[in-house]
């Protein structure tokens, strides 16, 4: 199946990998949270034990170094993406509240960014990421 919109995540290169996972699972959940109809059907296995659902597309998931990444922050916003953010100071907070203060301390260009993830149409995704390489 295609899809008219893509999903992607990018990390910032020098994250532990368990700092990956972390901002991976965080800045796609606000694309779950948000998105009407992102979410498929519950799954169930031959033995009738249901789990939860999904999201029914594909993520990419890219890597770049904080330079790169401020790229992506900057065409996102100049495309009017709505897009999630993770800074470096969430790694030290220990809930949503938190999280948001965090992030409020700080005016847009000085967040420390460590990871995005956004949802938009193919040719935005494609022009956001032009350059950025896929996490390998």
């Amino acid at each position: 199946m295609t899809f008219d919109t893509k999903i992607a995540v990018v990390l910032r290169d020098d994250l532990e990998t368990w700092q990956k996972l972390n901002v991976t699972a965080f800045t796609v959940s606000g694309i779950a949270g948000t998105v009407a109809g992102i979410l498929g059907e519950p799954y169930r296995d031959a033995s009738g034990v249901m789990y939860l659902p999904m999201i029914v597309q594909p993520i990419l998931i890219y890597e770049a170094d904080a330079e790169k990444l401020r790229t992506v922050y900057t065409r996102a916003r100049s495309r009017g993406l709505d897009f999630s953010v993770f800074t470096e100071a969430l790694f030290a907070t220990s809930n949503d509240e938190a999280n948001r203060a965090a992030v409020a301390a700080l005016p847009s260009d000085r967040l420390p960014l460590v990871g995005m993830a956004m949802r938009g149409e193919r040719g935005t995704i494609d022009k956001v990421f032009k350059g950025v390489a896929l996490h390998k």
